[in-house]
C-alpha cells in the first residue's frame, strides 16, 4: 500500500468507529515486525504500548518496520509506515507528517496518550535516521 492509498481509504470510513476498525486491519497487515527484531534497540521510549520501530535505508530508500502490543497502537505504527515508506532520508526528514496527521483529523480523535506515543514513535524514526 502507498500513502495515497491510504489517505484515500482513510476518506472513505464513515465515521471514527470505522477509522480505528481500519487503523486495526493496517497493523495486522503492515505493522509486521519480526520477534527477533523486537529488542531494547528498536523499542520505543514514551509510549504506553510496548512498540518497537526499525528503520534501514537500502538502495536510498527508507525502509520501515515495526509491531505493537495494542491492536490501535499496531495500526498507528502501520499508517506512519505507510506514510514515510520508500521515501530518501532527506525526504523523510523534510516530509510534513504532522499535515497529514491534522488533514485526517487523527490527533483530535486518538487520546492524549496516542498521540505521545506518535510523536515518541517519530522521535525513533529520526533518531535512527540520523546515524544510519
Amino acid at each position: 500500500m502507498d500513502q495515497q492509498k491510504l489517505l484515500k481509504n482513510f476518506g472513505r470510513c464513515h465515521d471514527w468507529e470505522e477509522k480505528y476498525l481500519y487503523l486495526i486491519e493496517l497493523g495486522e497487515k503492515y505493522a509486521t515486525l519480526p520477534e527477533s527484531d523486537q529488542v531494547p534497540k528498536y523499542t520505543v521510549t514514551g509510549c504506553q504500548s510496548q512498540v518497537w520501530i526499525k528503520v534501514s535505508v537500502v538502495d536510498g530508500k527508507v525502509l520501515l518496520s515495526g509491531n505493537s502490543d495494542a491492536a490501535i497502537v499496531k495500526g498507528l505504527v502501520a499508517m506512519l509506515l505507510i506514510l514515510l515508506q520508500q521515501m530518501s532520508p532527506a525526504e523523510l526528514m523534510a516530509f510534513d507528517i504532522n499535515g497529514v496527521l491534522d488533514r485526517l483529523d487523527l490527533k483530535q480523535q486518538i487520546t492524549p496518550t496516542r498521540n505521545q506515543g506518535m510523536a515518541a514513535m517519530l522521535t525513533a524514526i529520526y533518531s535512527q535516521l540520523s546515524v544510519i
